[in-house]
This record gives C-alpha cells, structure tokens and sequence, in this order.
C-alpha cells in the first residue's frame, strides 16, 4: 500500500489476454465480446434447461429429495461448479485472498440478485415454506461467521480450513434428516407457525415435488417432504415424473433435440445456438430420452462441467470488456464479475421458479452461497495439509468489519423480505430485493472506493 492505499491484482491478470489490443477492442472489436458474452448467455440456459435440470429431478426422485434439499446439494453444487473450479484454476492463491469484491459481490447478488431475477422474470407465484429458508439461512450466516473468524488474522492454518469441511458436513447431515427435524420443529412451535399453515397447505396444491406421489396424510406430507428422508425405502421408478418438462410418463421418449420449434422467435433462437445444441448432445447423454435413462448421474456431472467452461469463457469476456470500457475495478468485482460468476445459479433458479418450485429455487440461492464459502476449504485444506505444510495461508482481510455486517444484514433482509410478502415468490417480492441489491452493491462499490470508510483501493501497477 502506498499512503493508506490498498493495492489489489487486476482481474484481467486471472485471464488469458483478449484476442484484440485495447486500441482494437477500443475502434470497434468489443463488439465481439458483447457478441460473446450474449452467446454464453445463451449456452448456459441450454445447458441448464435440457441437460442440467433433467438430471437433478431424477436423482432427486430416485434419492427421494424434497425440492428444497434437492436445491441446496445438487443443484448448488452443480451451479455452483464454477467457483470450486476457479479455487483450484488459481492455484489456490486468488481465492485464498479474499477481499470485499470476491466475497460481497457475489454473495449479495446472490442472495438479492437472483432472488429479484426469479420474481421478476417468473409469471408463476411460487409459496415459500418456512423451515427450508430458514435452515439455509442459518446454515450460511454460521458459514460466513466461520470464514470471517478464520481470515481475521490473516493467516488460513490446516486445522482451520478442516473445521470448513467439518461444518459442511454437518449441513449436510441436517439435510439428511430434514424430514424428521422439520416435524419436530413444526411440533414445537406450532403457535409460532400456524401463520404459515395456509401458505404451505397452497404450496402443497401448487407446487408438488417431481416425482413424488400425491397420497393423503398430515399437513407436513401434503408439503410432499415426508416419504422419506434422503432415501426412500420403496421407489416407485414406474411412477417417475418430470413434470419440469412437461413430460407425464416416463416411458414416453422426449423429442430430439434437433426439433426445429414452431415459434418464429424460437426457431431464429434455435438455429443460432445450433452449433453449441450440436456440441453439447455430442458430448453429454441425453437423460430424458429412454436410452440414456440411467446415464443421469453421468449428465449431471458433465453439464456441471459445460457449465463451469463456459462461466470461465463469459467472465474472461466481462472482464476484458469492463476494463475496455473503463470501469474500475472495484466496481466490475461488486457488479459485472459478481453476477457473471453466478450466471449458473441464476438460469436454474428463473428456470424451477417458472414452474413453480420456489423452494427449489430458494434452496440453490442461499444453498450455492453456503456451498461457495464452505468449500473454499477444500483448496485451503489440500495446500496446507498436503503441500505447503510448513506454515499458513497469507489472505487479505481488509473489510473484514464491513463485510460482516454487509453478509449478515443481507440474509436478514432476504428473510424479512420473504416473510412480509406472505412467503411467496412474486413481482412484488422481486422488486424488493431488486432495490435491497441496488443499495447494498451502491454502498458497497462506495466504500471499495473509498469514498465512504477508510479502505481506498487501486489496481497494482496503475
């Protein structure tokens, strides 16, 4: 730091250089990257939608999950795929170093940014449960506590970065017994949560689990959360539904992709996205189609990995765009680099919220955070266990107060958001965490700038 100032690493020195100069890219040749950019856009919702969101709900129906578990493992691992990626990609050291733009940016979008995402662009009012938001809530306020403890020295030790991976399997094993310790709670505390009995009955009518059968019983099974808990006992596969896709029985095979639709919009949108359509049914089996039933797993895993490629593909374009359209550094990490890191968890939340599964969609939100901050010790944990053993992990804590008070308030905020909008999902619900994510990200950009606190920034070199 030179007089208070603190210096960080350009993003752009994470990336290959562009395949343009800056003068080039300045006359015309950025262009190319928004051209990109859209293109990605538009691979990771292909991705998503035909590959990665088939294969969930049937490891889902054949694991017996509730939509809601099924949003916080799978599905947050798999979105959140990329991130785990970018850990190792860096050779442990960029995501070792966590400053206010990696962590805050991309935690509050998250949570506010796509929660507006799936009420804004969803025509589908989607009920919330109370217990899932609020376990997934707890889960990452503890995550994040735990994260800011261990950096405040500045130093990551072996024992620190085990006890991450401790805790996420604790979460873990609370959602394996999700079902019983929600029964409990509702025992408990029923005069507390009999104000959420009528938003749950409506949820249980509207938005019944994949795959699940519909068979009468207490309020807590009409939520479809009780057959079983992680595994069921007895699975019916002949009853399997994907009801995601509009496919009632699963003996009847799902049409070729290679079906040109019949809307005008979506037949231009199909032959542009041709090439990456062709690319990825050559590469990952096709779950939904009869012959590649059992193949889910295998789908699964390759679309996760689709996935995490082209998120490194579109954030090298982002950051080479922001940084020929001089925006500061600071500001790209709280807002362009932020959302497209989570472009993943923000196609496949707007895409179940759709349908109705909002606790699906609000699983994977809160859920990929938790996934993001626990499993940053698994790269910590392999340098300071198995390669530089002889001592800790240097990271930079700077804004570590604010950062704090920032995670916390935004998972309060989502929760009273939620609560007072009568626990669902809307456009009035969107709007709100919409205007939440603008002050926070305004806030936030502010004092990476240093204009409010004492935490003035500059780009090495510069």
């Amino acid at each position: 730091s030179e007089n208070g100032t603190r210096c960080v690493l350009s993003s752009s020195s994470e990336f290959p250089e562009g395949f343009f100069t800056p003068q080039e890219r300045k006359d015309g040749g950025i262009v190319i990257y928004f051209i990109i950019i859209l293109y990605m856009f538009l691979a990771v919702s292909i991705v998503c939608d035909d590959y990665f969101l088939p294969s969930l709900e049937i490891i889902s129906e054949c694991l017996g999950l509730s939509q809601d578990v099924a949003g916080a493992t799978f599905m947050a691992a798999g979105s959140s795929a990329p991130e785990l990626v970018t850990a190792f990609l860096g050779a442990f050291v960029t995501k070792g170093d966590i400053g206010v733009s990696t962590i805050l940016g991309s935690a509050i979008y998250n949570l506010l940014g796509i929660s507006a995402a799936c009420g804004l662009f969803s025509s589908v009012v989607s009920r919330l449960s109370c217990w899932p938001l609020f376990r997934d809530c707890l889960a990452y306020t503890i995550s994040a506590a735990a994260v800011l403890a261990m950096i405040s020295d500045n130093k990551i030790y072996w024992y620190e970065s085990a006890s991450l991976l401790l805790i996420y399997g604790c979460y873990i094993l609370v959602l394996c017994f999700d079902i019983k310790i929600n029964q409990y709670l509702m025992k408990k505390f029923s005069p507390c949560c009999a104000c959420f009995t009528k938003a749950m009955e409506e949820n249980a009518e509207q938005q019944p689990l994949v795959g699940w059968r519909d068979e009468s019983g207490p309020l807590i099974r009409q939520q479809s959360r009780t057959d079983s808990g992680i595994f069921q006992d007895e699975l019916d596969y002949s009853q399997l539904s994907t009801s995601l896709h509009g496919l009632d029985e699963i003996s009847e095979d799902h049409p070729n992709v290679f079906t040109m639709p019949e809307a005008d919009m979506k037949r231009v949108l199909w032959v542009l996205s041709l090439p990456i359509i062709t690319l990825l049914y050559l590469t990952i089996p096709d779950c939904r189609r009869q012959f590649w039933r059992n193949w889910f797993m295998v789908t699964f895993l390759i679309s996760a990995a689709w996935i995490s490629a082209i998120t490194y593909v579109l954030v090298w374009m982002v950051t080479i765009a922001g940084e020929t359209l001089g925006i500061p550094e600071s500001v790209m990490g709280l807002t362009l680099l932020a959302a497209g890191t989570s472009v993943p968890d923000t196609v496949a939340s707007v895409l179940v919220a759709r349908k109705g599964n909002g606790d699906m969609a609000m699983s994977n939100i809160v859920g990929s955070n938790v996934f993001d901050m626990l499993c940053l010790g698994i790269p910590w944990f392999i340098k300071t266990a198995f390669i530089n053993t002889s001592g800790p992990i240097e990271v930079n804590s700077s804004g570590l107060t604010y950062t704090a008070i920032s995670l916390i308030c935004s998972v309060v905020f989502i929760f009273l958001a939620v609560h007072l909008n009568g626990w669902k999902i809307d456009k009035k619900s969107g709007t709100i965490c919409l205007v939440l994510y603008l002050v926070f990200t305004v806030l936030s950009i502010l004092y990476e700038l240093g204009i409010i606190g004492n935490n003035p920034t500059r780009v090495c070199g510069n």
